[in-house]
């Protein structure tokens, strides 16, 4: 057993449960740390298998959410039409990820400057956000309308860079549309549900010849540590959204942009 490949999938599986449902770019944060931990991982096979833990883990928390949608989905219009606009959301990522998940993959995910630079400009456009008094008119996820809905979806297709953020672009969009930081922040728990397990189910098509048994017990220790963690934040971030907004998130963001990318111009 490898015990130093075990501490690096340790600690490469809490980064993705403790950054998945944040707008800070798990897959930024994961690549990078991967980068310089000289982490392997033949077609990216462990970093897709390990979010199954965050699928889980939010799966986990909104349970009773989820159960109650479904109960109420036959006959309470409100709820057919947030559902609707759930599926309106995901639509747009279900087509551009299926596209070009060759060139995302083979060339975005293998350019660790570029993601430093879109984790510090991704930053500067949360603070920005985060501070100008964009005077909500929704303050609940279920009310928003079907094109705003159709909008965060297209907005969440710039997460297919790494260094945006999935939660992070679908947020900010949402804000821009006219939502409350919480209301945003809600929906995209709701909208990561179908993103997260379609993106997984399509990248354990396209990678499942190149999982070893060598590298199971890498994945199993991964996967325990994001969804662990995972539960974590998502059973604490709304509050802490409410309460502090989302500009830590942003400086967070810049100033792990910046560390990495002083190491890379530093060590390569």
């Amino acid at each position: 057993m490898d015990i130093p490949g075990l501490l690096d999938a340790l600690v490469l599986g809490l980064i993705e449960g403790l950054t998945e449902f944040i707008p800070v770019s798990s897959t930024a944060h994961l690549l990078l740390a991967g980068h310089f931990l000289g982490f392997d991982s033949p077609g990216r096979a462990f970093e897709v298998l390990i979010q199954l833990g965050a699928i889980l883990a939010i799966l986990t928390v909104y349970f009773g959410r989820l159960l109650k949608i479904l109960r109420d989905l036959p006959s309470d219009p409100r709820t057919r039409r947030f559902v609707l606009g759930i599926l309106l959301a995901f639509l747009p990522a279900a087509v551009i990820g299926a596209a070009a998940h060759g060139f995302i993959k083979q060339v975005l995910f293998e350019s660790p400057m570029l993601i430093c630079v879109m984790l510090i400009l991704g930053g500067f456009v949360l603070l920005i956000v985060d501070r100008v008094d964009l005077k909500p008119r929704y303050h609940d996820a279920m009310d928003f309308s079907l094109g705003m809905y159709l909008g965060i979806g297209f907005a969440q297709c710039l997460a297919m860079v790494p260094g945006v953020s999935r939660s992070g672009a679908s947020v900010v969009a949402a804000m821009l549309f006219g939502s409350d930081k919480r209301s945003a922040a809600e929906f995209s728990f709701f909208l990561a549900m179908p993103t997260m397990v379609g993106a997984f189910a399509y990248d354990l098509y396209k990678t499942h010849d190149q999982i070893t048994a060598a590298g199971a017990w890498n994945i199993v220790v991964g996967f325990v540590a994001a969804f662990v963690a995972g539960v974590f934040v998502v059973r604490r971030l709304l509050d802490f959204v409410s309460q502090r907004g989302f500009a830590p998130f942003a400086y967070w963001r810049i100033l792990v942009g910046a560390v990495g990318l002083a190491a890379l111009l530093t060590f390569g």
